[in-house]
């Protein structure tokens, strides 16, 4: 069995005093230390993320609905990228429909590249929908 003590210490112990302890059987086991704090709080990480592209928070905040403007963005850069269209193209087919990012900016190839995998997650639900097949049919055939 082990006996263990805690002592509040003022200041800095000397080396007369561990040599005392030392002497008495006891071993240094462990050092506490600690210091005073500014008023800030310590920096915390937000635990917050951006909602998916596509998608906003419901009307009754208990979940999140499609957005149909940003819905209409993914569908048209969908569309244009089976049609083997470059990013620069789909971007300015954007900007020239007038649609702008969520900051309101122009759409620029950087930042379809940075939703790309949003349209790869959502392409599966949307090849599925009615409105894909009538746009399936008006694509060249490859063979």
């Amino acid at each position: 069995m082990k006996e263990r003590i805690r002592e509040a210490i003022t200041g800095m112990p000397t080396l007369d005093y561990l040599m005392k302890r030392m002497e008495l059987g006891w071993t240094l086991a462990a050092l506490e230390w600690e210091r005073e704090i500014t008023a800030e709080k310590p920096e915390r990480k937000s635990l917050a993320e951006d909602i998916p592209y596509g998608l906003q928070v419901a009307p009754d905040c208990q979940g999140l609905v499609e957005n149909p403007a940003e819905m209409d963005i993914i569908t048209v850069a969908v569309d244009m990228v089976v049609q083997d269209c470059s990013l620069s193209q789909v971007a300015g087919e954007l900007n020239r429909r007038g649609h702008t990012t969520r900051k309101g900016v122009p759409w620029t190839p950087s930042e379809l590249f940075d939703l790309l995998p949003r349209m790869i997650q959502i392409s599966p639900r949307l090849f599925a929908t009615d409105e894909w097949a009538n746009r399936r049919q008006r694509l060249p055939r490859v063979v």
